[in-house]
Parts: C-alpha cells; structure tokens; sequence
C-alpha cells in the first residue's frame, strides 16, 4: 500500500500507545481481524493463526498437513522457494539444490510452465497433463511405501519465473493428492492481497470451484510490518489442537499488529488498490509487448495485475 503509509503509521501509533502483549492475553483486535479476513477467503477457511513471517507461517501450514493426515511426504514444484527455515529450505529446489540435496520425503513436480516447460501452449491439453506429472509421482513414492501430506505450492510461482499456471491445473493437481490422502496448501506470500488484480487471492485464477485447505500470507500482509497468517479448515485446526500441545506465538497476533493488519485492508478498500493493480499492470504489459515486437531478446510477456515476467531469450 505504500512506503510509510500515513494510515498503517497511524494505526501503528495509536496502538503502541494503549496496549501491546502477546495472545494468551484476549484482545478485540485479534478476532476483528481474523473477522476482516475471512470475508476475502472461501468459507471453509474460516480458521487462523497469526505469525510474524511468511517462513512462519509456511512451516506451520507443513506442521498442520503432517498432523491431519499422519503422512510426511510433501509435493514441492520445481524452483520454489518457500522460505529460510531449516523446515523449509528442504521444500525449496531453488535453495536445496545448492546445499544438502533433496530429502526422501520431498518430490519434485515440474512447473506448469507453458512458455518453457514440459508442455507448451502447443500442447493439446497442457492442464492434464501437468497435473499427471503430479499423479506419477504420487505412485512412484506410494511403490516405495511413502505417503503424501501436502502438495505445497505457490499460487503463482514467483522465485520459478512469474509462472502463470494454466487455469485447472491446481484442480487436477489437487484431486491426485486429496486421492491419495493429502491436502492442498496456497503459498500467497509473495501474490496475495490483490496483487493479480482480478481476485484477491492468486489461487482465485484458477477458477471459483478451487479452495485450497490451507493458505499462507505474509509480506503484504502488514506493509513492512512483521505479520503474517495461516488460513485453514475447521477439520484441519481441529486435528492439530486435538494433539494437545496449543500453538502459541509470542508476537503473533499482538494488538499492533492486527491493528496495522486492519488499517492494511482499510487502505486496500478505501484506494481501490485491486483495480490499481488491474490498471497499472494492464498499461505496463501493454508497453512491453510493444516492446517485444521490437526486440527479439524478449521471448514472453505475462502476468496478471501487478504479477509480471518478461522472458529474456537467446532464440525464439
């Protein structure tokens, strides 16, 4: 919403002033919060967990797969990254490439790239057959006795490329890994809070009938302010508390930040910032695809909002 935000500073202030502490300590602006939230999201995301940072609140969502599905396995797609805990560099092909390797309990799909991946805009169903990667490697770890928790993904994979995926490919994907006793987990860190334009949430590309069963937010959030959140099911929340060992997080969820969190959706409302996104990436993609008519090196111009990739290539 923008660099010291005169609303986010001032509702920042306001509330360092009366009260700051942490959540076993009830405050109004913890539920009205959660409240504001929820009205964005499908129905069934009506739970929440607040943190201090997208990495938190990706580690949590992998807690929460393993807890209500009793598996270990994670499906990660080629590239990502999800974070720098420990947890979460072992999701990230981007970074566990150059460091330990990949863990028996990781698997690898590839990006549903149509511009440079497996299948392309030439294929005759690119969808479907992207989401049978998915599938594949289901059984092979299933041969090897292992079992899937999550298919982890962001909605749009940023670190991988600016990767638009193709609508319907979350969908398939998620059937093959609800079948096989997993969940469905929307990484929106880096593309959430009406940054696509269009929707809200990035998932929300993929079409009205897709709900992930977790979905993770952070960076936007909080406009610089160290907040993020966890969105899952009742079932799922359920699940994790019936462990008996309570989630509980210092700073997560404190008074200042769910008011900085609130002034954030003030401000996204009030100044129109979806239809800003729509506007100014609509006119910026506009300009680069001029200029891909003029340069050869510029193999792809995609996006959507504020959401854009520019393909630089030695041949098209």
């Amino acid at each position: 919403v923008g660099h010291c935000h005169p609303a986010i500073v001032k509702a920042a202030h306001e509330q360092s002033q009366l009260l700051n502490t942490n959540t076993r300590y009830l405050h109004d602006n913890l539920v009205d919060y959660a409240e504001r939230l929820s009205k964005t999201l499908p129905g069934k995301l009506c739970t929440f967990y607040f943190l201090n940072s997208g990495s938190e609140a990706n580690d949590l969502a992998l807690r929460l797969a393993r807890q209500y599905t009793k598996h270990e396995d994670v499906i990660v797609l080629d590239h990502a990254y999800h974070g720098h805990l420990t947890s979460l560099i072992d999701i990230s092909p981007y970074k566990f490439r150059n460091l330990g390797g990949q863990k028996e309990w990781v698997h690898v799909a590839p990006v549903p790239d149509t511009y440079r991946g497996l299948y392309r805009e030439d294929h005759e169903d690119s969808v479907t057959a992207y989401a049978n990667e998915v599938k594949n490697i289901i059984e092979q770890a299933q041969k090897r006795g292992r079992k899937i928790a999550a298919f982890f993904a962001e909605s749009l994979p940023s670190v991988g490329g600016q990767i638009i995926p193709p609508a319907g490919y979350f969908q398939k994907a998620a059937e093959h890994v609800r079948k096989a006793g997993g969940i469905f987990i929307a990484d929106e860190i880096q593309v959430g809070f009406g940054r696509v334009g269009k929707h809200f949430w990035a998932f929300q590309l993929q079409g009205e009938d897709f709900v992930p069963d977790i979905v993770t937010m952070g960076k936007p959030i909080g406009n610089g302010h160290p907040i993020a959140c966890v969105a899952t099911t009742t079932e799922i929340a359920e699940a994790f508390a019936a462990t008996g060992v309570e989630y509980f997080n210092t700073f997560g969820g404190n008074p200042v930040s769910c008011a900085i969190g609130l002034a954030v959706l003030d401000v996204i409302e009030k100044e129109h910032l979806q239809a800003h996104a729509t506007e100014v990436g609509n006119f910026l993609m506009e300009l680069l695809k001029e200029q891909k008519m003029k340069h050869p090196i510029i193999g792809d111009v995609r996006g959507s909002g504020l959401f854009i990739g520019v393909d630089l290539i030695k041949d098209r």
